[in-house]
């Protein structure tokens, strides 16, 4: 099952003969069978037919809508997928204090531990000493553990943040890519842009594994009091972040897969944003790499996609929460 995405803003996506049809306007026509169709997205201004949207609704194919930018709108899905058993334990836990922590410092504790694994990763081939960075981070992810609060935890997540993003930055290697630290609503350089474009598209993939075991993507446990925001997807998305979209954009950036060029500066608010061709590039390699077989997964000893690897932690969190026992959760963890 595969993600369609469709960036050409004058393009018309229907369906026809039990095949999804992509029509440009230079004429060129393409298509592919409507059961190897896991999601569609749009960026911009791109036209799908209501007889598309009602056959996508009746097989649980989501539809998502993003600017041309990149900035995620929204999605349309089926209803066939809800379990009303397991959002009424979900949302009650959510309020469950002592269970909420315990598995926010489940998944931060991951994400740190990935961070430091990929910050090794591309200091081997680099001269640059980021042994700090990583000190500060293992001292951080330690800290978690003695938390009392969500918020506390959330406090020593954002200060190991800001020391990763900065010893990620001084691992890239193309001088035009440099970054000061993360920052976004807008994206103020080519590498930012590519993580928020990136993590978009990963928010996107939870919550549709989210919705597919029957939770709510709206009642979280680490980013909780969020209105209109999915915040289950926010906390699922969490581990996978360092393992999946930092990883992709490191790799693109130091081996030259994309280039300045690919970006433009936006006239109206400065953010800067991918040109059609760079977006892509980008999307491409981001499918290509949830198709990929991967074995971080600790609770079975065989390769699966990252794609299958999200629904089987969507599955994890289900089974803790019938069980009411956090420490069912088992977050992803590389070495």
């Amino acid at each position: 099952m595969a993600q369609l995405y469709v960036t050409d803003s004058k393009a018309t996506i229907g369906v026809a003969q039990g095949r999804i049809q992509v029509k440009y306007p230079d004429g060129l026509l393409r298509t592919l069978p409507i059961e190897s169709v896991e999601g569609i997205s749009i960026f911009g201004q791109a036209q799908i037919t209501t007889g598309c949207i009602g056959e996508c609704l009746k097989r649980g194919i989501s539809v998502q809508y993003y600017s041309s930018k990149g900035a995620y709108f929204g999605k349309l899905s089926s209803t066939q997928h809800v379990n009303t058993r397991r959002q009424k334990a979900q949302a009650k836990l959510s309020e469950d204090k002592e269970f909420s922590l315990a598995l926010a410092k489940v998944i931060l504790k991951a994400k740190l531990n990935n961070q430091i694994v990929l910050l090794r990763r591309y200091s081997r081939t680099s001269e640059i000493n980021i042994s700090d960075e990583v000190r500060t981070i293992k001292i951080l992810e330690a800290k978690i553990d003695g938390c009392r609060t969500i918020p506390e935890a959330i406090g020593y997540e954002g200060n190991a943040a800001r020391t990763y993003f900065k010893g990620l930055s001084l691992l890239v290697n193309v001088p035009k890519f440099k970054f000061n630290g993360r920052n976004r609503r807008p994206p103020k350089d080519r590498f930012n842009s590519m993580l928020s474009l990136g993590y978009s598209i990963m928010m996107n993939e939870v919550y549709g594994a989210i919705e597919g075991r029957g939770l709510s993507p709206y009642f979280g446990f680490l980013h909780q009091d969020r209105e209109k925001h999915p915040t289950l997807a926010s906390d699922l998305m969490e581990e996978w972040r360092p393992v999946i979209i930092d990883s992709i954009v490191m790799s693109m950036v130091n081996g030259y897969e994309i280039s300045e060029d690919n970006f433009y500066t936006s006239e109206e608010n400065g953010g800067v944003y991918f040109d059609r061709a760079g977006m892509r590039k980008f999307v491409s390699k981001i499918e290509k790499r949830l198709d990929k077989s991967m074995k971080y997964l600790p609770y079975i000893d065989y390769p699966v996609s990252f794609r299958r690897a999200i629904d089987l932690q969507a599955l994890q969190l289900c089974k803790a929460i019938e069980e009411g026992e956090p420490h069912l959760y088992q977050a992803v963890i590389i070495r």
